[in-house]
């Protein structure tokens, strides 16, 4: 595998597994740690994760596939998540999403994880962010925004360019 871990990563994950009587109980927080570290996790990671955690591929393979908060592909450098449970659609998370695409060139229909062609921006439509009074919510990285409007978008947005 051509995958490798920096030390400092490893000595974490190290430590995470030390916390459960089983390696495989440690297996999201670790998905996190990788994630939060490059920023997905590839191929290569699940299959890395799988040999530390003494597991099969597919066992690590099936948590990033069913929780929707593991990204499988590369995200850009600002990552947009927009709400879209039931306050949030109701206060108009889907037009503030459908704003959002259309103001970065991307399609508000599409399901997943989107990117601008130039690696900057990437938009998820995402499950609740937690903030059903406040709607609609959206995240910018790690910022939280509360009753967003198009214009509070865009001045998100123009911040990051």
């Amino acid at each position: 595998m051509a995958f490798s871990v920096p030390a400092n990563l490893e000595a974490e994950i190290t430590e995470l597994i030390s916390h459960y009587p089983q390696k495989r109980s440690a297996s999201l927080m670790i998905l996190h740690a990788v994630q939060e570290h490059f920023g997905w996790i590839s191929q290569e990671a699940v299959e890395w994760i799988a040999a530390r955690l003494e597991l099969q591929p597919i066992n690590v393979y099936e948590l990033v596939t069913f929780y929707p908060m593991f990204r499988r592909e590369p995200a850009g450098k600002h990552v947009v998540k927009v709400c879209r449970t039931l306050s949030c659609a109701l206060g108009g998370s889907h037009e503030l999403h459908g704003h959002v695409c259309q103001k970065l060139g991307l399609d508000a229909h599409a399901h997943g994880l989107q990117t601008t062609a130039d690696g900057k921006f990437s938009v998820e439509f995402v499950e609740c962010l937690a903030s059903c009074g406040t709607a609609p919510v959206m995240m910018c990285n790690e910022d939280f925004h509360q009753a967003v409007t198009a214009a509070k978008a865009d001045e998100i947005l123009g911040k990051c360019a």
